[in-house]
């Protein structure tokens, strides 16, 4: 019954959703990019045969000078710069624009003033200056990043046929129950399960956030410091990590969220068909996908949220899961989450079964939350606090490595 069920599902977003028919982005998207930045992430999750069309040019005018007199940033890099040691990509020029895509794990790639990359498999693309310490120039770049969808061309395969494999194998994921049993990775890959673009979510991952420097309130970070660093699974098994916090009443988080297109996530996986098939039909999109049960304080999470479009929602979604916390603050309810990114699929190593693999850089889910929140309006303050024993290097419940930077992402509403 299920498999009938799944089919019909998968055939029936097909036909309503915007995704099916979509094989480009309308216009490029644009970020600026400079070495105090780090790597910026542009939120753009890549798939097997996509093709990213990337420009840039110096975001100040080159005869503009510092009192220094250091020169201005070129993306093709500085010929003569003083050497340095440990550059992200030793091969090209120092201040040079360089690319990783982060879910390949590889080197970086050096982009200049312009460059199309051909994607190979699944990736997640994120943008640097190649420096390693004082930046050899002053200003950055700007970027314009346009994504050339595949069309499944070149094996014989169309892109609606694509994505309706990549659903049915995703909705057999949760209907297994992401930690029981499903297909082995072997066959996820015959399948060409991978992860899919979530250009709604790009939106606020791309935006800078806008931190403050203030140190918080003693009693607060007293009670930060207090919070479990980790969440665990059903078997107690240490899994992601607590990476921030909201303060405000229940209504005006769910208020702020709804606000910030996030959805609450569906937590019955046979409900969840259902209710699909059904808001199909009415030709609304689904956008509730079912997540798996992580525990935090002794209990299961109080909520758990998503972010994508109604395809990618299966494969590749912004979510996270947040507790109500035993303390408050200044009279406020103290929320607290665990987020990630899901950027496709890989083997549990706890039970060889299916299940969704994350981002390792998972600061990257927390800056989107913030983001995302930010950019609604409903962020009064932002402020990042590093607790004693942070978290920077672990594994997820199915085994997965992560790494962070440590810190708490403290989001103050409006």
């Amino acid at each position: 019954m299920f498999r009938v069920m799944i089919a019909c599902l998968a055939s029936l977003i097909l036909s309503v959703s915007p995704l099916a028919a979509q094989s480009s982005s309308s216009s490029p998207l644009e970020f600026h990019v400079s070495a105090a930045a780090g790597w910026t992430d542009t939120g753009l999750d890549l798939q097997s045969g996509d093709v990213v069309k990337i420009t840039a040019e110096s975001s100040i005018s080159s005869e503009k000078h510092t009192d220094s007199g250091a020169p201005v940033c070129s993306p093709t890099g500085l010929s003569k710069a003083p050497a340095q040691s440990g550059l992200p990509l030793p091969s090209a020029p120092p201040g040079a624009l360089i690319a990783r895509l982060h879910a390949q794990d590889t080197s970086p790639v050096l982009v200049g003033s312009s460059n199309d990359l051909h994607i190979k498999e699944a990736s997640h693309l994120l943008l640097g200056m190649n420096t390693s310490a004082v930046p050899p120039c002053q200003g950055g770049f700007a970027v314009k990043v346009k994504r050339v969808a595949s069309t499944g061309a070149a094996d014989g395969q169309t892109r609606g046929a694509q994505l309706k494999s990549q659903l049915n194998n995703a909705m057999q994921v949760f209907m297994a129950g992401q930690f029981g049993v499903g297909k082995s990775e072997t066959d996820a890959s015959k399948d060409g399960s991978s992860s899919l673009s979530s250009g709604t979510a790009a939106a606020g991952s791309a935006t800078p956030l806008s931190v403050s420097d203030r140190p918080l309130d003693p009693d607060l970070r007293k009670k930060l410091d207090s919070l479990p660093r980790r969440v665990n699974d059903q078997s107690n098994n240490l899994g992601d990590m607590v990476n921030f916090v909201i303060i405000g009443p229940q209504k005006d988080v769910q208020a702020a969220l709804d606000a910030a297109s996030w959805h609450v996530a569906d937590t019955d996986n046979t409900a969840a068909v259902f209710s699909a098939v059904m808001q199909t039909y009415d030709k609304k999109d689904y956008l509730a996908m079912p997540m798996s049960i992580l525990y935090l304080f002794g209990r299961k999470q109080d909520f758990g949220y998503e972010l994508a479009e109604p395809i990618a929602m299966v494969a590749s979604r912004h979510h996270f899961r947040i507790w109500k916390a035993a303390f408050t603050w200044n009279g406020q309810e103290v929320w607290v989450g665990a987020g990630t990114h899901d950027i496709g699929f890989a083997k549990d190593k706890r039970n060889n079964g299916l299940t969704h693999k994350i981002d390792p850089a998972v600061d990257g889910e927390r800056d989107n939350i913030g983001g995302t929140l930010q950019k609604a309006n409903k962020a009064k303050t932002l402020a990042y606090y590093l607790p004693p024993d942070p978290v920077k290097e672990a594994r997820n419940a199915t085994g997965d490595g992560y790494h962070s930077d440590g810190r708490l992402l403290v989001i103050f509403l409006e």
